[in-house]
């Protein structure tokens, strides 16, 4: 296969500055992802001091 001959190259400056870049954006997605899952894992994990469904709580209605 041949290379087309109207695509340009890039200097190798300007390689290493899209490889950072990428670098970055892929970091950052990894990043985004971890804490996103961990907003998931929070909204369905019930809170510690929360009851569960059925037990017998009388302190709240005491008043």
């Amino acid at each position: 296969m041949t290379e087309r001959p109207d695509t340009p190259r890039l200097t190798d400056r300007a390689e290493a500055a899209r490889q950072e870049r990428l670098a970055r954006e892929a970091e950052a997605l990894r990043a985004n992802l971890r804490r996103r899952k961990q907003q998931s894992r929070a909204r369905t994990a019930p809170a510690p001091d929360a009851p569960t469904p059925g037990s017998s709580d009388t302190s709240r209605n005491e008043a």
